[in-house]
């Protein structure tokens, strides 16, 4: 079925696949948008950074503070909510990212952030952010329109990283972005529906997963953003219910859990999403924990990333992670692009 071309044509409706193969061209795309309004920006004694967003719009800000944490020697955190945190003030610097650019508690977010006097720039199609933007004389980077967000990651994702390059926060691997942007192109190739499921390793992943509920395990500060990424793809995507943790927070409670009931845990496929960046302890204690889960679970599957710099090996996870979503819809015989209950409740939150 996962090498049946006619059979993903039928269901990817949405064109899922087409907008997983641009990943890289809109990585690219983005940068050189990103460029021209960077360079302008004056940054005036930033204590603290703030990225604002929901969704997919606020999984690039996940990815760049996991990024930049061995790096920055300013705090940097992610805001999902109306109202800013109270620290916030003229030496903040505030990326508000809203994809649609009417997202209402993006809006809200950034409403206050202007009152506190923050420093402020948008990432952002359009929408009332755009408008704000420009009637209060802020900074916006503009992305091309039309994507779901979570397809827009690399959108959301390298502005973020030029803001940073822009302010001296050093990533590993982002100073030459087309490295990693070409490692991504030759993976794309990989994936691809037209390579046949004996050499594919994103169909034969979906396989495993189809009829079971996929666990994916990061490691802080690593590959815990791109489990939840994971996640959210399989949600999403593959409409599949599954769930996320992380090394090595995980180990001091949900481990007990697989003391539970042999028949659920057998409905059960952990991911391990592993780095090269590991500590020897976190390594030991990611070994450890797998030999105790593979007894007890349908199966656990390692994953090593493609690359040499942080910015590849995350790069390299995430195509994975969203080529395996959209081939376990296309076994679940779901179009990979509609997300229907979300559009329901996004209705009647407007009613």
């Amino acid at each position: 079925m996962l090498d049946d071309l006619k059979i993903i044509g039928e269901l990817d409706k949405g064109g899922m696949f087409d907008l997983i193969y641009k990943f890289p061209d809109h990585c690219l795309e983005a940068v050189n948008i990103a460029k021209d309004v960077t360079s302008k920006i004056q940054f005036e004694n930033i204590l603290n950074v703030v990225i604002t967003g929901m969704g997919g719009s606020a999984i690039g800000g996940d990815l760049v503070r996991m990024l930049a944490f061995k790096k920055s020697s300013i705090p940097i955190i992610v805001n999902r909510d109306y109202t800013m945190p109270s620290f916030v003030g003229n030496k903040t610097f505030v990326i508000a990212s809203s994809y649609s650019g009417n997202t209402e508690e993006t809006l809200a977010a950034y409403d206050e952030a202007k009152a506190k006097g923050a420093q402020i720039a948008v990432i952002t199609t359009g929408g009332k952010l755009k408008e704000k933007a420009d009637a209060d004389n802020i900074p916006a980077i503009v992305v091309p329109a039309g994507l779901p967000p979570r397809a827009a990651l690399g959108f959301s994702l390298f502005p973020i990283l030029m803001l940073f390059q822009a302010m001296g926060i050093e990533i590993d691997g982002a100073a030459n972005v087309e490295k990693p942007i070409s490692l991504l192109k030759k993976m794309r190739d990989d994936y691809s529906p037209k390579t046949p499921e004996k050499n594919n390793p994103a169909k034969q992943l979906a396989r495993k997963l189809f009829g079971k509920i996929p666990v994916i395990y990061g490691t802080a500060n690593l590959t815990d953003v791109v489990a939840a990424r994971w996640k959210g793809q399989m949600n999403e995507n593959a409409k599949h219910p599954a769930f996320f943790n992380a090394f090595p927070e995980l180990d001091h409670n949900e481990i007990m859990g697989y003391e539970g009931d042999i028949d659920l845990l057998k409905m059960l496929e952990i991911i391990i999403l592993r780095s090269p960046n590991e500590s020897e302890r976190m390594k030991k204690r990611i070994e450890i924990t797998r030999d105790i889960l593979k007894e007890k679970v349908a199966g656990v599957t390692e994953i090593w990333p493609q690359g040499d710099s942080f910015l590849e090996h995350t790069l390299s996870h995430i195509m994975l992670g969203d080529y395996a979503s959209a081939y376990l819809a296309i076994l679940n015989n779901k179009d990979p692009k509609e997300i229907d209950f979300i559009d329901k409740l996004k209705e009647q939150m407007g009613d």
